[in-house]
C-alpha cells in the first residue's frame, strides 16, 4: 500500500446528478493516490448546505500534505476553515452549479437568506472561484450587495469588489462521447428529405420534478397541444428528489398515448430516449448551464428554451422563446410539419457546435486550475 498522501482534497457534499459527474469526469483524470474524496449522497440539499462543513470536518484527517481543496458551493467553506484552520493554506477552489441569491422561491417571504451568505462567506474564504457561465457569475455578483442589505440595522460594502477578482467562468465538461458513438446528427442529415410527414415529433422534457424547471408550464403547453389535435408524443423523465409536482397529477390520464414514457430512466435508458427524440424542451425558471439540454442536443433534440437565464448563452435566439403562448405556437408549427422541422433541424446542427462544452477541450482547464496536468484522458 502507497505512503504517498494525497494533495488533492475533493469535497462534494451532493454528490449526485451534475455535481457528482463533475467530480467523476474530473477524478478520471487524476492519479489515484494523489487526490482524497468526501462525499455526501444527493438528498436533503438544505440540511447538507447547513451542516456538510461540520461533518466533513470530523471526516478529513488531521495528518495530511493537501495542497488543493476543491469543492461546490453547497458546502460552507468559511465553516470549514474555521474549525479547521489546517486547510488554509490549501489552494481553495469553489465551484458555482448553481447560486441560491437569485434561486426562485415560492413566497419571497420564505427565502432563507442564510444560503445565499454562505455562498458569499465561501467566496471570500476561497481563492478561485468558478461559475459553470457567464449568467451564473454575473447573477451571482450583481446580486451580492443587495443580499447584504437585507439586514435592517448594518450595512456591508466593498464586498463584491473583494469576490469578483477571483472569479472565473468554465463550462460544465460534458463526455459527450460517452452519450453514443453514432451521433443522431448523421442520422437526421441523412432524414432530412425523407416525406416523415405521417410521423408525429417526440417531445422530451428530462429535467429535475421541482418547481425551479416550471413543470407547470410544461403541462400547460402539453395539454393545449393536446386540445388542439397536434400530433406529438412526449417522454417526461429526470430525477425527482421528493414529492411528484402538483401539476403531474393524473398526466398519464389527460395525455393517453402520447405520453410515452413518464419517470426517472436508467442512464441506457435516458440517452435511448435522447437518441428517439426531436425536440428537447425546457421551461425552466432557474438554470444556469443545463446538461441535460446539451446531452439531448448532441444526441440530435433540437433544443427549445426560455429567452432568458443562460439559455442566451449557448443557443441561437430562433431556438429561445419569451412567452407560453409563443412556445405553444413553435411545438404547434412543428408538430403540424414533421418534415419541414427535420429540415430545419439540419440547418441548426450544421451551424452549431459542441466543442467548447466538451470534457475533452475543458478538463484541461479545471486541471490547471488546481495547479496539476492531465495524467490521463478518455
Amino acid at each position: 500500500m502507497s505512503s504517498v498522501k494525497p494533495q488533492i482534497l475533493i469535497i462534494e457534499p451532493f454528490y449526485g446528478g451534475s455535481h457528482k459527474q463533475l467530480i467523476d469526469t474530473l477524478v478520471e483524470c487524476l492519479n489515484l493516490t494523489n487526490y482524497e474524496l468526501f462525499s455526501l449522497p444527493a438528498k436533503k440539499w438544505h440540511w447538507r448546505a447547513r451542516t456538510s462543513a461540520l461533518y466533513f470536518s470530523q471526516l478529513i484527517p488531521s495528518d495530511h500534505n493537501y495542497k488543493v481543496l476543491f469543492t461546490s458551493s453547497v458546502l460552507s467553506l468559511s465553516e470549514l476553515i474555521g474549525v479547521r484552520p489546517d486547510l488554509i493554506a490549501c489552494r481553495k477552489i469553489v465551484y458555482f452549479h448553481e447560486n441560491q441569491l437569485v434561486y426562485p422561491v415560492r413566497e419571497v417571504k420564505t427565502r432563507d437568506c442564510q444560503y445565499g451568505f454562505n455562498e458569499i462567506l465561501s467566496c471570500l474564504a476561497a481563492d478561485i472561484v468558478l461559475f459553470n457561465s457567464n449568467f451564473n457569475r454575473t447573477s451571482f455578483l450583481d446580486n451580492v450587495q443587495p443580499f447584504l442589505n437585507v439586514p435592517p440595522d448594518f450595512k456591508l460594502k466593498n464586498i463584491r469588489e473583494k469576490i469578483e477578482n477571483k472569479c472565473e467562468v468554465l463550462y460544465f465538461p460534458i463526455k459527450f462521447n460517452a452519450l453514443t458513438n453514432n451521433r443522431r446528427i448523421v442520422d437526421v442529415k441523412l432524414n432530412a428529405d425523407v416525406n416523415l410527414g405521417q410521423d408525429c415529433l417526440h417531445l422530451i422534457w428530462p429535467h429535475r420534478w421541482e418547481h425551479d424547471k416550471n413543470p407547470d408550464l410544461l403541462v400547460e403547453v402539453l395539454l393545449e397541444l393536446s386540445n388542439r389535435q397536434a400530433n406529438f408524443k412526449v417522454t417526461i423523465c429526470g430525477e425527482s428528489y421528493q414529492e411528484v409536482p402538483k401539476a403531474f397529477e393524473g398526466i398519464r390520464e389527460k395525455l393517453g398515448s402520447k405520453l410515452i414514457n413518464y419517470g426517472h430512466l436508467s442512464r441506457e435508458e435516458y440517452i435511448k430516449s435522447l437518441l428517439a427524440g426531436d425536440i428537447v424542451i425546457s421551461t425552466a425558471s432557474h438554470e444556469f448551464y443545463g446538461v441535460s439540454m446539451l446531452e439531448a442536443t448532441y444526441c440530435g433534440c433540437y433544443p427549445i428554451a426560455p429567452n432568458r437565464l443562460v439559455y442566451p448563452e449557448i443557443y441561437p435566439k430562433q431556438n429561445l422563446y419569451s412567452t407560453k403562448k409563443s412556445l405553444i405556437k413553435m411545438l404547434y408549427n412543428w408538430c403540424r410539419s414533421p418534415e419541414h422541422f427535420r429540415r430545419h433541424r439540419v440547418q441548426f446542427f450544421e451551424s452549431f457546435t459542441f466543442e467548447k462544452y466538451s470534457a475533452e477541450h475543458l478538463v484541461s482547464k479545471y486541471l490547471d486550475k488546481m495547479g496539476i496536468s492531465v495524467v490521463d484522458f478518455d
